[in-house]
C-alpha cells in the first residue's frame, strides 16, 4: 500500500506502511485438528513462545493463530523501545509488592532487554536495531525532584552503572531542548522497528517447525475432557495446552472459564514526521540517537527512526465505554497535541510536517503490574498487563511461558508475576469505564500540579 492516506484509513501503523508489501500466511483451512500446543496471538509473546517450545521439544506440534496479519496488533504498532520499565513506576511496584520483588522485576527487565538484543544479533535479524540508550526527562523542578527519587531507588535495587543522573546543563549537551531540567540516562536499552521485528520472529518460529495461520479469528474457547477446544469460523482445534497471548485483546475471547475481567485495553497514539533536513538535525542536536520518555504521568515517548524521522507518542489516552468495539485508534486532537508538544520541545522543528498518524491499544490491569496466569488448571496460560512497556517484556515472557508449557522448573518460571494474586477488573461497562476515568483524572491532576500550566508549551 503506497498511499499513506489509504494506509492510515485502514488503521495501519507507520511501521506496517513502511514495511511495504507483505504476504500473510493463509488462514487455517476448515476441518478438525489435534495439537500439543495452541497459541492464540502471533505477536511478540506468542511467536517467541512457539519458537522456544519447538526448540526445546521438536516432537511437540505447535499451532499459532492470529486474527489479522502478523504485525497488525500491538507488536507491529508500538514505539519500538527495548527498555527496562516494569509496570508504570518502580515506586508503584514497591508500594504494591515490596522492595525485593521490585528488584527482581528490574533484573527481569534487564535480562529481557539483553534477550532481545542477543537474539537480533545472533540471528542477524533485520529489525533496524540500535542500542542507543534512553533518557527520561523532567520539564519542571517538581518533576526533577521526583525523578531524582526514582533515580535513587533504581540505583539501590539494580546493578551498578545501570543509570546515571544528568542535570539540565548536562542534558543540553546531548539534546537541544531548552525545557529540560534533568534526566535519567540508561545506556543499556535500544530501539527497533517493531513490525520488521515481529515478522522476523514469525520466520524464526516457522524455521523451528511452528505452524502459523494468519487472519484466523477464534470465536470460542471451552474446556473439555482436560483439553482446550478452540473454534474458529470453520475449524475446531483440540489442544492439550493453550496459550492466550492476546494481551490487550484478551477480554474479547469468548472463553469458558471467562477471561473478560483480567485486563482492559487503553489506547495510545503516535505521529511520525517527514524526514528531517540536515539543518533540523543540527538544530535538535540528537546525535546520540537515544530514545526519550518524559517524567509525566501521561508520558510522551519519542525516538529517531532509521529512515531519518522522529516519532512521538503518548500524552493522552483513549478509553472506550464498550471495549468490545476496539475502535478508538483515531484521535485527531491527541495527534495535534503530540505535534505541538514535539515543536515545543524542539524549537528547531517549528516547520517540520507530520507524515503519518496512528493509534493502538495496550493491556492494563487494576494493579498496573504485568501478569502471567493459569485459567482453571495449568493447561491454559494467559499473559496480560504490559502497560505499554512490552517490547522486551513480552519476548522474555514468551520464553517463560514456554517453560510453563513444558512444565520446567526454571528461574524464569519461578518469577513472581507467574500466577500471582491478581485484582479483577470491575464487572460491567459502567463500573469499568467510571473507574478508568477516575484514575485518568487523578493522573492528569498530578501532571497539572507538577507542570503548572506551562502556558508557553503550545504557544508561538
Amino acid at each position: 500500500m503506497s498511499d499513506p492516506s489509504e494506509a492510515m484509513m485502514n488503521n495501519h501503523s507507520f511501521w506496517q506502511y513502511k514495511y511495504g508489501d507483505y504476504a500473510p500466511n493463509p488462514p487455517l483451512p476448515p476441518g478438525d485438528y489435534d495439537t500439543d500446543v495452541l497459541v492464540i496471538g502471533a505477536g511478540f509473546t506468542g511467536l517467541t513462545c512457539a519458537r522456544e517450545i519447538r526448540k526445546d521439544d521438536p516432537s511437540r506440534r505447535v499451532m499459532v493463530l492470529d486474527a489479522n496479519d502478523i504485525g497488525f496488533g500491538a507488536s507491529g504498532r508500538n514505539g519500538g523501545f527495548n527498555m527496562t520499565l516494569f509496570g508504570v513506576e518502580p515506586e508503584i511496584t514497591v508500594m504494591r509488592w515490596g522492595r525485593e520483588k521490585t528488584a527482581e522485576a528490574q533484573a527481569y527487565m534487564q535480562q529481557a532487554v539483553k534477550y532481545v538484543k542477543d537474539l537480533i544479533e545472533s540471528e542477524g535479524l533485520d529489525s533496524d536495531y540500535e542500542h542507543t540508550g534512553m533518557l527520561r526527562v523532567a520539564y519542571t523542578e517538581r518533576q526533577a525532584r521526583r525523578l531524582k527519587k526514582t533515580y535513587k531507588l533504581l540505583t539501590e535495587i539494580t546493578r551498578p552503572d545501570s543509570f546515571k543522573y544528568l542535570d539540565g546543563e548536562q542534558t543540553q549537551k546531548l539534546l537541544s531542548c531548552p525545557h529540560i531540567k534533568g534526566a535519567i540516562y540508561e545506556p543499556e536499552t535500544g530501539i527497533l522497528d517493531p513490525c520488521k521485528h515481529v515478522r522476523s520472529l514469525k520466520m524464526l518460529a516457522e524455521r523451528e517447525g511452528a505452524e502459523i495461520y494468519e487472519n484466523t479469528k477464534v470465536v470460542s474457547v471451552v474446556r473439555e475432557d482436560g483439553s482446550a477446544v478452540v473454534q474458529t469460523g470453520t475449524a475446531t482445534i483440540r489442544a492439550k495446552k493453550l496459550v492466550m497471548a492476546t494481551n490487550a485483546w484478551t477480554h474479547n475471547l469468548k472463553s469458558s472459564p471467562k477471561v473478560s475481567n483480567i485486563q482492559a485495553p487503553v489506547w495510545t497514539y503516535q505521529i511520525v514526521t517527514d524526514p528531517l533536513t540536515p539543518e533540523q538535525w543540527q538544530g535538535v542536536n540528537w546525535q546520540e540517537r537515544m530514545s526519550i520518555e518524559d517524567n509525566r504521568q501521561f508520558v510522551h515517548y519519542m525516538r529517531i527512526t532509521k529512515c531519518g524521522r522522529i516519532t512521538m507518542g503518548g500524552g493522552c489516552i483513549g478509553i472506550e465505554y464498550n471495549d468490545q468495539k476496539m475502535d478508538l485508534w483515531k484521535n485527531e486532537k491527541t495527534w495535534q497535541d503530540l505535534e505541538r508538544h514535539l515543536k515545543w520541545m524542539f524549537p528547531a522543528l517549528k516547520d517540520v510536517k507530520v507524515h503519518y498518524k496512528w493509534g493502538g491499544c495496550v493491556s492494563v490491569n487494576v494493579d498496573m503490574t504485568p501478569e502471567i496466569g493459569f485459567i482453571g488448571d495449568n493447561n491454559i496460560i494467559y499473559a496480560a498487563g504490559c502497560i505499554g512497556h512490552g517490547v522486551s517484556l513480552t519476548q522474555l515472557n514468551g520464553r517463560l511461558i514456554a517453560d510453563l508449557v513444558l512444565e520446567k522448573d526454571t528461574r524464569l518460571s519461578r518469577f513472581w508475576i507467574v500466577n500471582r494474586t491478581a485484582l479483577p477488573m470491575p464487572p460491567g461497562n459502567l463500573l469499568r469505564y467510571t473507574g478508568a476515568k477516575l484514575i485518568e483524572g487523578v493522573l492528569k491532576a498530578v501532571d497539572f500540579y507538577e507542570e503548572g500550566r506551562l502556558k508557553s508549551r503550545y504557544e508561538g
